[in-house]
């Protein structure tokens, strides 16, 4: 049985007139046995995964993109649990099962994993682009089971052209909530905001993988996470007092991810944010919350945080705040609160920089990557920092500007950074609360 535990860091004391409070919570689930039911092994949740395979002309030829695809398949497909339900999707312009070609998913043993990875070396390029087709194949195929943790991964090395972003959106709305996806993107003619969108609205991963080569250990890394996770269902539930309000709930740790508009209203005063399946792990929200001002010494308990599993309470952390006249106090700054914020800032004004750069406003996007940079180096995100140098370059007065001859390849990698944080040290252990914490 997973155990969960709320940590949280906030300063409580609110300046005279304060109407908002930000706070980090972070939460983590330990004694998961998430070991357990290695890969060819029995054990572990029911639990369901499809690969989705882009098979459009431009994966074949010289580019080996297709041959690396089969590699990295078939070495996800090595890693299932013995028992999971699996299969494989091909697609171009329409979506087609590889495995198996008819009826539903099947359990994974030594044979159907061989027979998996022979209809999958047989796949041959050629056709479109239309990615929403690929995802509604999958959808079809996971099971209705709502105790299965459901999973996909799904490769791609272009744009979504042979369909409407309205029918994109379409199809991801169809299968927000009935399973994850984790989303790769290989060679350079993809779009990372369209990836991401499809990973953000599937509570998964996007990332850029720069050579054939490197997609069979990234498929393995993605089928081994996913078969560590063993609690689905879950949720982060935020409770206010009347007259208090939620402004915003962001995972920020060990992604940016803005969970806000997934709000299931419970009630008028208590939300629900969907967090996907967990293993053992740690993950850091910010949670934002605003209320009317209070007098001098006056307390509110601004909010309540409980990580839900299967709509029970497993872990509690309390956000209370009192408002006071000494600026000593109100004040005093939180580390992990304040470099969670540079990390949102450095997302935000990278993203800014590369659509100014798109539009052809090179001062502006000069403006925005050096900042930044500046809020990267101050997060202490030491990788993002170096992808966004990538882009820059001195001018002639010595001041950094715009390098104009930047390769698409260093574009997609700071795009894609920008979802990404960097833990520094090690996640507080359980009961090393910073503020007022309970476990319930």
């Amino acid at each position: 049985m997973t155990d969960f535990a709320a940590e949280t860091s906030y300063n409580e004391h609110l300046t005279v007139g304060a109407t908002e409070l930000d706070a980090i919570v972070t939460v983590t689930a330990s004694g998961s046995g998430s070991t357990r039911g290695a890969a060819g092994e029995p054990g572990g949740p029911d639990a369901a995964e499809i690969i989705i395979l882009d098979v459009s002309g431009s994966m074949g030829g010289k580019t080996r993109k297709l041959t690396a695809a089969k590699q990295a398949a078939a070495a996800a497909i090595d890693c299932l649990r013995d028992g999971v339900q699996f299969g494989v999707v091909a697609g171009h312009e329409a979506a087609f099962p590889v495995y198996p070609v008819w009826g539903p998913l099947v359990g994974a043993d030594s044979g159907t994993r061989a027979e998996a990875k022979k209809a999958v070396a047989e796949l041959k390029a050629g056709g479109g682009t239309a990615i929403g087709q690929w995802l509604l194949e999958a959808n079809r195929l996971f099971p209705d089971d709502p105790g299965t943790i459901r999973h996909a991964i799904l490769l791609t090395d272009g744009q979504n052209q042979n369909e409407t972003e309205e029918q994109l959106n379409a199809a991801l709305a169809e299968c927000e909530g009935r399973f994850q996806c984790d989303c790769r993107g290989i060679g350079t003619d993809w779009r990372p905001d369209e990836l991401r969108t499809i990973a953000s609205s599937l509570l998964g991963t996007a990332d850029y993988i720069a050579q054939p080569q490197d997609l069979e250990a990234d498929f393995r890394a993605m089928m081994q996470q996913s078969m560590s996770k063993v609690t689905g269902n879950v949720h982060l539930r935020v409770w206010n007092p009347v007259g208090a309000t939620v402004g915003f709930v962001k995972e920020v740790q060990p992604r940016i991810e803005d969970l806000t508009g997934r709000r299931i209203a419970v009630s008028e005063q208590i939300g629900d944010y969907p967090t996907g399946a967990w293993g053992d792990e740690s993950r850091d929200y910010h949670v934002n919350v605003r209320f009317p001002a209070r007098g001098i010494d006056e307390e509110m308990l601004a909010a309540r945080v409980h990580l839900v599993v299967d709509d029970e309470a497993v872990s509690q952390a309390l956000l209370r705040v009192i408002w006071t006249e000494d600026l000593a106090l109100s004040t005093k700054l939180v580390p992990e609160l304040e470099r969670f914020k540079q990390e949102e800032a450095s997302s935000r004004l990278t993203r800014e920089a590369l659509e100014a750069r798109q539009a052809g406003d090179l001062d502006l996007a000069t403006d925005r990557l050096v900042r930044g940079l500046e809020a990267a180096e101050a997060a202490g995100n030491a990788e993002q920092a170096e992808n966004i140098r990538r882009l820059l370059e001195p001018g002639p007065d010595g001041t950094m500007r715009l390098k104009r001859d930047a390769s698409d390849e260093d574009v997609i990698i700071a795009d894609m950074g920008t979802g990404r944080t960097a833990r520094l040290g090690p996640a507080p252990a359980a009961g090393d609360d910073q503020n007022v914490d309970e476990d319930a």
